[in-house]
Order: C-alpha cells, then structure tokens, then sequence
C-alpha cells in the first residue's frame, strides 16, 4: 500500500491553475522548471521551503481553472507528495493522476490541519493522519486501478509497463 509522510502546506478555496502556476510558464517543456514555479501564484514562500514529500492541503474546488497539465507537473517536479482537498476540479483530479501526482478528496481536512502539521497517508486504507495533533480522518481509499496507475508513476508508464502500445 501507498504511505506518503510530509508537512502541511495549507491554502483555502478555489486555488486556480493560474496560482498553482501562473500562466506566463505556459511555454515550459522542463518539469524540473515548472517545478521552480510552483505556487507561484499565491505563495512565493513555497518553494524556497517546501521538502519532497509535504502535502498540498486546499479547500474546496482545489485546480480550477484551465485544464492545464502544467498545474499538477509543478506540484511533483516542486518535491510535492499529495494534494489533499475539500474537494478537487475534475480535471486537476484526473491530469494529476496521470502524472502519478495523487490526489485526493478529504471532507473536513481543512479544519483537521494547520500549516506545517506532519501527516501521514495511506492511500489504501483511506487514512489521513496527523501526527501533530495525534487525530485521523478517513477518505474513500482509491480504486485499485488508480493505485497501479499511481504507483506506476503516471498513466504512461503504467500504460507502457502493461504493453499496451
């Protein structure tokens, strides 16, 4: 099963693509760049500090906007674990599954964390775990294709890993 441990870094209700990463990035190919431009839009703290593996905590409607794959790309290439949210955009959800990014959805994980909180997440069980504050919070665990898909990395290497080319 898919454990992911990091710090908090929380943000509040409709968090665009264009404050994920703005949309003068758009001509980036390199992921490791687009990295260096995550959050952006809204935290220019972020990723002077942020350490591989700390999750992304949102709101509600977390990745709306355009239905660029940037958005999410930034997030992994920034050392991003997870995104945990109230609720995500449908399309975040889904660019950021194919990329091996996981996503997902945690009814009251707003008021559950606060910046910098460690977390703990075991994608099967359905479990989000503060360790700070020694309380957990239950989400519906992921289909089990949708782990191969994250555990692959991406839909692509999942995909190539199965030789469906």
């Amino acid at each position: 099963m898919m454990k992911i441990s990091g710090r908090v870094w929380k943000y509040g209700d409709n968090v665009n693509t264009d404050y994920i990463i703005p949309g003068r990035y758009m001509e980036l190919t390199d992921h490791e760049e687009m990295g260096r431009h995550a959050m952006e839009g809204i935290d220019l703290a972020f990723v002077l500090n942020v350490k591989k593996g700390d999750v992304v905590v949102g709101g509600r409607n977390f990745g709306c906007g355009s239905s660029r794959e940037h958005a999410p790309l930034a997030l992994k290439y920034a050392g991003v674990g997870c995104v945990v949210a109230e609720s995500c955009a449908r399309i975040f959800y889904r660019n950021a599954v194919n990329i091996g990014l996981p996503a997902l959805e945690c009814p009251r994980i707003t008021k559950s964390v606060e910046l910098g909180d460690d977390l703990e997440l075991d994608l099967g069980a359905g479990t989000v775990t503060n360790m700070s504050k020694g309380t957990k919070l239950l989400f519906t665990p992921l289909p089990p294709f949708m782990m191969d898909v994250l555990e692959a990395g991406g839909l692509v290497p999942y995909l190539n890993k199965r030789n469906v080319w």
